[in-house]
C-alpha cells in the first residue's frame, strides 16, 4: 500500500438517524447521520400501507381504474346506440330520395326497415321510389353500423 494516500478509518464512527437512533460501525467519517434506518422505514415497521394511502397513490389509482370502467361503459352504450333498433332512417346518411320513399311507406326506423327485410329484398324494392341502387347503399350502410342483416336480405334476387 502506498503511504498517505488512504482515508483515515475510524472503527467507531457514530450514525445517528432523524428518527433518534444511534449505533457505531466503522467509517471513513467521525459521525454519519441518515433520514432512514431500520427502526423507523416502511418497509421494516410494517407501515408500508399506511405511507401509500398518505401519499394518495391508492385514491389515485381508484380514480384511473373507475375512469377506465367509465369509458368501457361509454363506448359499449355508443355501440349499443349505434346498433339500435329505435334509429331513425333519415340518421343513415341515405340520398334524400330514398329516405323519403322509406318514410313514406312507413318505415321510419331501422328496426323497421329490418323487419321488412326477413321478407327478402323484394319486399323492399315493391316500396315505391326505392330500387336496387337504393337498396345496396341501405344494404352497405347498415353493415358499416354494424346491424345483422336477416338472411333473407342476403339473397340475390333478380
Amino acid at each position: 500500500m502506498k503511504q498517505g494516500i488512504h482515508p483515515t478509518y475510524y472503527s467507531d464512527a457514530l450514525v445517528t438517524c432523524a428518527c433518534g437512533n444511534t449505533w457505531r460501525t466503522g467509517s471513513t467519517r467521525k459521525e454519519i447521520r441518515t433520514e432512514v434506518c431500520s427502526k423507523c422505514h416502511p418497509f421494516f415497521t410494517g407501515q408500508q400501507q399506511r405511507i401509500l394511502d398518505m401519499e394518495g397513490q391508492v385514491d389515485r389509482f381508484y380514480k384511473r381504474l373507475q375512469a377506465r370502467q367509465d369509458y368501457v361503459e361509454s363506448v359499449k352504450a355508443k355501440d349499443l346506440e349505434r346498433t339500435s333498433p329505435e334509429r331513425l332512417v333519415a340518421d343513415l346518411g341515405l340520398s334524400t330520395r330514398s329516405t323519403e320513399a322509406l318514410v313514406k311507406a312507413g318505415l321510419d326506423t331501422v328496426g323497421k326497415v329490418l323487419e321488412k327485410m326477413t321478407s327478402g329484398e323484394a319486399a323492399l324494392l315493391e316500396v315505391d321510389g326505392f330500387g336496387r341502387k337504393s337498396l345496396i347503399d341501405l344494404k352497405k350502410r347498415l353493415r358499416q353500423l354494424g346491424y345483422d342483416l336477416p338472411s333473407a336480405a342476403e339473397e340475390i334476387t333478380v
